[in-house]
């Protein structure tokens, strides 16, 4: 009868198991209920749930699931939220913060798990001023306790200014969410890849049942990012591997014998998203995925790309992408002008056309500056 308020309470249970958390989350994709991210200034320590603009009900992500920050410093940052009102920015927190409980590598991933997105939209600034935060989280909290008068006599303090820095990658910003959270929460490093994985052939790995339909086996297409391997010696003496890989709809295993693993080794150990053919069955109720080929993602999709969407949001980054631009290709660039004052985006198509191939997508997509790269 409530089952927003029932998952929230199943989460908070097993806040500390973060495969849990992940199936979970997938639960609440199939009942339609939305997951809001952490956030400092909506978020308590356990789970919650919030009634949204629409009318319908979310489920506020716990500060306390996040990996190593502690619950006790994540309810004592909520107690002062309560107590004095919101965060307005990353100095106001700083300020009033605990710097006895809240410790850098407790910031770290707050940051990491986008939990300041709403007082600094930029990751990589909030990050590189970590160290100042801290410093005067620490300096607020001494002059507290010691209860002494500011060597300034009262009179207005120097404000605190933070370091500029350039912003994450959309594809660092999901990477270091996931080492945060325990899996991709507000995306996913295959999102960007969706037209592309429709015009290959790719299956999703919650699809594999439905695909095998009646017939038990079956040679499939999937893609996924890489997020552990442990191999294995057989009896023969032969390498095997069993590979953990995640792709939008959730996480798969799959098994890679002696001839594959040999010739995919570089692929698994290069961190780039993966597409993989393998053979499927179905064992005890259970999918069951061999891989048979291991191929870059990115190599298979510039295959069948028409061209690249660029996002941006300032300057920064055009004038390394002018440099890598071939002209001689046949893909369209188009770059995608996001606006930091309202969000609204301006769209310009290159006259310049593209190379589309593995290594100029890797290079692309390691720009700083470049939001995100996407196939059209």
């Amino acid at each position: 009868n409530h089952p927003a308020e029932f998952m929230a309470a199943t989460m908070t249970y097993d806040m500390g198991n973060t495969d849990k958390l992940n199936a979970f989350r997938q639960e609440l994709d199939r009942l339609g209920i939305k997951l809001l991210p952490p956030d400092i200034n909506r978020s308590r320590a356990e789970f919650g749930v919030e009634k949204q603009a629409d009318g319908h009900l979310a489920i506020t992500y716990a500060l306390a699931a996040l990996k190593n920050v502690g619950e006790a410093a994540m309810r004592a940052l909520v107690e002062e939220r309560e107590r004095s009102g919101p965060y307005k920015t990353p100095v106001d927190f700083a300020k009033r913060m605990d710097g006895r409980q809240v410790n850098r590598r407790q910031l770290e991933n707050l940051v990491r798990s986008g939990a300041f997105d709403g007082i600094e939209a930029s990751r990589g600034k909030m990050f590189a001023n970590i160290d100042t935060l801290t410093k005067l989280a620490a300096a607020e909290a001494e002059q507290r306790d010691s209860n002494q008068i500011s060597m300034f006599g009262g009179a207005a303090e120097p404000p605190v200014k933070l370091e500029n820095a350039s912003d994450w990658s959309q594809q660092d910003r999901l990477s270091q969410e996931f080492d945060a959270i325990g899996f991709y929460l507000s995306a996913h490093p295959l999102d960007a890849y969706a037209k592309g994985l429709k015009r290959i052939g790719v299956i999703k790995s919650a699809e594999v049942l439905k695909h095998l339909k009646g017939g038990g086996k079956g040679r499939v297409k999937m893609a996924g990012t890489l997020l552990s391997k442990q191999e294995r010696t057989s009896a023969k003496g032969n390498r095997y591997a069993f590979v953990n890989l995640s792709d939008s709809s959730g996480l798969y295993e799959a098994t890679c014998f002696s001839e594959v693993l040999a010739a995919s080794r570089e692929l698994f150990d290069s961190g780039v998203p993966l597409l993989l053919e393998m053979d499927a069955k179905i064992e005890d109720d259970q999918v069951r995925l061999m891989c048979q080929h291991v191929t870059s993602l990115d190599a298979e999709v510039a295959k069948a790309a028409a061209g690249i969407k660029i996002h941006i949001r300032d300057a920064a980054p055009l004038t390394p992408l002018k440099s890598l631009i071939a002209n001689a290709g046949k893909g369209r660039i188009q770059v995608i002008i996001v606006s930091k004052l309202d969000d609204r985006e301006v769209e310009a198509e290159l006259k310049e056309k593209i190379q589309m191939n593995s290594s100029f997508m890797s290079s692309l997509r390691s720009v700083p500056g470049i939001v995100e790269v996407e196939e059209i």
